[in-house]
């Protein structure tokens, strides 16, 4: 199940939560009952090697 990042926009608490990707968002700070934001962070993607580019991707079309 994905983890995901909930903080509160009046007190501030942030926290944690498991969640299946059906299920609804969070809406209430279990703190003090305030609204919650979903905080994403940072995505771990990295692209190495060729084939990224259009000029990586083969050789040139050859003309008639």
């Amino acid at each position: 199940m994905p983890t995901y990042s909930y903080a509160c926009k009046t007190c501030e608490h942030a926290f944690d939560v498991q969640q299946a990707i059906s299920d609804e968002a969070l809406t209430k700070c279990p703190e003090c009952g305030g609204e919650l934001r979903k905080v994403f962070g940072q995505v771990g993607v990295t692209f190495k090697g060729t084939g990224f580019y259009r000029n990586d991707s083969g050789s040139a079309p050859k003309g008639d």
